[in-house]
């Protein structure tokens, strides 16, 4: 199910795309971005999102890491192929330093871990360059944290692949697919 708020007649808003599954997110989302002067279309996976890219390119776009089928890092490519220029964050409940270097290198303008607020995808929209300032953890990540960094980027080495990836890591793929299931410790 497609998300269009109502347009006016000559729209001159920049166009901003909200790809999530989450559906009441999306609308929650899409009608605080209203207020701020976008033209908000929404999509709940990565095909229905293209389509709605394919039809009008968006100047921006927000996107979740996990949706169904293709990840949302396939859809960066695709809307970066489509336009060098929109500006795109990528939102993850499952945040991990190799889905976060992947969603840059594939053109993500920023990556944030929700829950964000409404400010911070703007701010993120905003960003042109690094931030030489930003905090740098006075502590090592954990195990468990480093076992979580670890097998997302085996999984994204393996193209999201669980079964390969669990063979890779010498894991049963039912063990795999819990450790996935599960958020990441926070340090």
């Amino acid at each position: 199910m497609t998300t269009t708020l109502p347009m006016t007649e000559v729209d001159d808003r920049p166009a901003l795309l909200v790809v999530d599954d989450d559906q009441t997110f999306c609308t929650v989302l899409a009608n605080a971005m209203t207020k701020r002067g976008f033209n908000v279309t929404c999509a709940h996976s990565v095909d229905q999102a293209l389509q709605l890219a394919e039809a009008c390119t968006p100047e921006y776009a927000v996107v979740d890491l996990r949706l169904p089928g293709p990840s949302g890092l396939s859809l960066v490519e695709k809307l970066k192929a489509l336009d060098p220029g929109t500006r795109i964050v990528m939102l993850t409940g499952y945040a991990s330093i190799a889905t976060a270097v992947e969603a840059i290198k594939l053109g993500a303008t920023h990556y944030l871990a929700k829950p964000v607020d409404v400010h911070e995808i703007m701010a993120a929209f905003e960003r042109t360059s690094g931030d030489t300032d930003v905090q740098i953890s006075a502590h090592p990540l954990s195990v468990g944290r480093l076992e979580w960094e670890y097998i997302q980027r085996v999984l994204n080495e393996n193209k999201g692949n669980v079964s390969v990836t669990a063979r890779v890591l010498n894991m049963h793929r039912r063990t795999l697919q819990r450790k996935l299931t599960k958020y990441p410790t926070k340090t």
